[in-house]
């Protein structure tokens, strides 16, 4: 590791670091910092020491007041604010670990429902990934087919199509498209919207909160 250009941590510095760290734990999402792409610690016989997430190196005083800063930055008060991009990390993390426990198939399932091959599944699920008429989710080398877009037969739902097709042509991530269809949405007053699209009078909101987070995505 190349020898760190920052100056030696001070000890307002280091108690800074060592607050900001028990703060973070206590909050849940010191797990998530290296995701976000923020500076990490460590813990060592002088205490909690940040480091820089592309070199490694100890960050500056200077870089460890910003930090805080920015991690405070959300609510009038820095003493209870919450940093809200961890937390969406953190939900988005619990997310993924429930639909992973149950919540896809593989190609040799969507086979056996259609009474197809699992070659001939494959095949039409990514032509169908193609069209936009498919979300496939990759995942440690596979590729999962999420269960809720799909009916008893193994064929993707019709009412789901056209909300498909919007988010996926936003370029959205496919865990996050796969998190917002299954989970409680404020665009739709707390409903799961593949739950609501069920229901023909509430599809054309699910579809227009489609087209909203879109929107959003894009931007």
């Amino acid at each position: 590791m190349p020898e760190s250009r920052d100056a030696p941590a001070s000890p307002a510095s280091r108690t800074l670091g060592s607050e900001l760290a028990e703060w973070l734990e206590g909050l849940g999402l010191a797990d998530h910092l290296a995701t976000a792409g923020l500076p990490t610690y460590d813990r060592g016989p002088e205490g909690v020491t940040w480091r820089d997430p592309a070199t490694g190196d100890p960050v500056s005083d200077e870089r460890l007041a910003e930090l805080d800063a920015l991690l405070r930055s959300v609510g009038d008060d820095p003493t209870h604010a919450v940093p809200v991009e961890l937390v969406r990390l953190r939900r988005e993390s619990r997310a993924r670990s429930a639909l992973l426990d149950g919540g896809w198939v593989d190609y040799a399932e969507v086979g056996r429902r259609r009474g197809v091959s699992e070659n001939a599944a494959r095949f039409a699920l990514h032509k169908a990934a193609e069209r936009r008429a498919c979300l496939l989710v990759p995942h440690d080398g596979a590729t999962l087919v999420p269960t809720f877009q799909l009916d008893t037969e193994g064929q993707v739902r019709d009412e789901l199509l056209v909300v498909l097709e919007t988010l996926l042509a936003s370029g959205a991530d496919p865990w996050r498209t796969w998190i917002w269809l299954t989970s409680p949405a404020a665009l739709l007053g707390g409903a799961v919207p593949h739950e609501a699209a069920r229901d023909p009078e509430e599809l054309p909101v699910v579809e227009r909160a489609a087209v909203a987070l879109a929107e959003r995505t894009r931007t």
